[in-house]
């Protein structure tokens, strides 16, 4: 049984978690539709923009613990769809519509950006049933500071939306009523832009993340000079001087 929903209007892909009787819990097949959906994705030129949300009234209550069988069908792990997103090279908006908990924080996290309704909650509940949020300590410890961090983790408390914002976990929240319209007014404002540089910029971003600063430097240096080469640097610059649109050709 599918666990996501994909819908492609124009330049933005919809990709929705819709188990919202369970609110909307992660497994292994979960992330292997994820995975799948995002291979599409990627070789999808039109598409130039994805939105992550989820069914119902939650985004995601994280792991699925009452998934003890094996699962039918592809799977893949948490770090498998980690690495896929942030190599996507297209943008990745979630649409935090509900709850994000748990393993569903850390996929929200994954996301590039993240707009919230003010009404949504935000935690890392593990530790209340004797376990700890390993594979989303990347994530999370890559957006917010160490102690911000570890006091969420160790609490297992839930932060409000106003929280979330202060904290760095999501860029805004708004109510719940303009959710959506917020969302699709960045993606749509994103989506306008080349995607060859958005691609190559992306990428860089992730990969200088994890590097100390010399080398992130001299790898963004070289990154410099693939994005100064491309057919729509050269059509940007030219259509400022001529004060008209770009045209993109992806390349």
């Amino acid at each position: 049984m599918a666990t996501i929903l994909v819908d492609v209007t124009g330049p933005i892909a919809r990709v929705t978690l819709d188990r919202p009787d369970k609110r909307n819990p992660i497994n292994p097949a979960t992330c292997g539709e994820l995975v799948a959906a995002l291979a599409q994705i990627r070789d999808t030129a039109t598409v130039r923009v994805v939105v992550l949300t989820g069914a119902g009234t939650a985004f995601s209550a994280g792991g699925d613990l009452s998934a003890m069988g094996a699962p039918s069908g592809p799977t893949a792990t948490l770090p498998e769809l980690f690495l896929a997103m942030h190599d996507l090279g297209k943008p990745i908006i979630a649409m935090v519509n509900g709850p994000a908990l748990a393993g569903g924080l850390g996929l929200m996290v994954a996301c590039d950006l993240a707009i919230a309704s003010d009404d949504a909650t935000f935690g890392t509940t593990e530790i209340a049933v004797g376990l700890w949020p390993m594979m989303i300590t990347a994530e999370i410890t890559r957006n917010i500071g160490r102690k911000a961090t570890l006091e969420m983790m160790l609490t297992g408390r839930k932060y409000t939306a106003g929280e979330a914002v202060a904290m760095g976990l999501v860029n805004r929240s708004v109510p719940a009523a303009e959710l959506e319209s917020e969302v699709m007014a960045l993606a749509t404002s994103i989506a306008e832009r080349s995607p060859a540089a958005v691609a190559l910029g992306l990428r860089a971003f992730y990969r200088a993340a994890d590097l100390d600063f010399e080398p992130a430097l001299r790898m963004l240096e070289g990154e410099l000079g693939r994005v100064l080469s491309l057919e729509d640097a050269r059509e940007g610059i030219a259509a400022f001087l001529g004060k008209r649109k770009p045209v993109w050709k992806g390349r």
